[in-house]
C-alpha cells in the first residue's frame, strides 16, 4: 500500500476494462509523479483490486493534454514538454523495459523510469 495522505471523498463508480464494477477508496490529490527529469502534480482514483501485472497501465488523456503531450504515432514516439525541456519516449522499445511478469508487486510502471534513463 502507498503511504498517501489523506485521500479525499469520491462519490463515483467506475466500469473496469474486464466489465467488473469497482467503488474508488478516495482520490489522492496534487500526487507528485516524476516523469524523466519532469514533476508533474497528478490527482489518482484510488481503487482497491487484484491487481493483474499482464495488464498495461494507460495514461489518461487530460494527462497528456495538460502536460503537452505529442504523440507521433508513425514515429511511434511521446513527447512530453515543459517550458523549453523535453523528453521523448519510443513506445516500440517499451515493451523490452515491461517488469517480470511473475513478480506480483510490480504492474508495468517501471517503463517510464526506464526509458527517461535510456533516453535522457
Amino acid at each position: 500500500m502507498l503511504s498517501l495522505t489523506e485521500l479525499s471523498p469520491a462519490c463515483m463508480t467506475l466500469k473496469l476494462a474486464d466489465r467488473s464494477i469497482s467503488r474508488p477508496v478516495g482520490v489522492a490529490k496534487d500526487v507528485s509523479v516524476k516523469v524523466g527529469k519532469f514533476h508533474f502534480p497528478a490527482d489518482f482514483v484510488v481503487v482497491d483490486f487484484d491487481a493483474n501485472p499482464r495488464v498495461s497501465l494507460i495514461l489518461e488523456r487530460s494527462f497528456l493534454k495538460t502536460r503537452h503531450a505529442l504523440i507521433d504515432v508513425y514515429e511511434g514516439e511521446l513527447t512530453l514538454r515543459v517550458s523549453n525541456k523535453a523528453v521523448t519516449f519510443n513506445l516500440d522499445q517499451t515493451s523490452r523495459y515491461s517488469s517480470n511478469n511473475d513478480d506480483m508487486l510490480v504492474n508495468r510502471i517501471d517503463v517510464i523510469d526506464v526509458a527517461c534513463e535510456e533516453y535522457s
